[in-house]
């Protein structure tokens, strides 16, 4: 993988309520509203779990994109993994990982990713996708972590 980050969020919430709204369907399709995300394919409500796959629908920069991505992993509590198994990316990996803290519990979530089109492909993980993935995960995290209005769903 080419490109990577980590973002850590920290929550009031129980380590295995914030691990459960990581992984619901309903949560991710509302912090990802302003995409006008859809779950199109495979598990498209609830909670997802290992082996299973979700497709995504969404538009980001203006293109409307399908992206199926497979739980690889999953240690309840404590950590998960997703991973595109088609999509846009020549690869991309996204490791959730949680602890329990005394004010509630910590959500660091690790992305490795390889954008497609060789040279130009990694101009544009340095110039736009890194800094547009990260604010993505980060507003994400934040939501979910019950930072950000959430309305009723998750």
């Amino acid at each position: 993988m080419t490109v990577s980050f980590v973002c850590r969020t920290a929550s009031a919430l129980p380590r295995e309520r914030l691990f459960d709204l990581a992984r619901s369907i309903e949560a991710h399709l509302d912090s990802q509203k302003g995409a006008g995300e859809r779950a199109v394919g495979g598990v498209t409500s609830g909670l997802i779990g290992e082996g299973q796959e979700v497709t995504w629908q969404a538009r980001h920069f203006g293109v409307p994109l399908r992206m199926t991505t497979r739980i690889t992993a999953l240690d309840f509590p404590n950590s998960f993994t997703d991973e595109q198994v088609r999509g846009p990316f020549k690869g991309f990996r996204h490791v959730h990982e949680f602890e329990a803290t005394a004010a509630g519990s910590i959500m660091t979530d690790r992305v490795e990713f390889t954008a497609p089109f060789g040279i130009l492909g990694r101009l544009v993980e340095d110039l736009v996708l890194r800094r547009y993935l990260q604010r993505l995960i980060t507003n994400r995290g934040r939501f979910v972590a019950g930072l950000q209005d959430q309305g009723s769903r998750g």
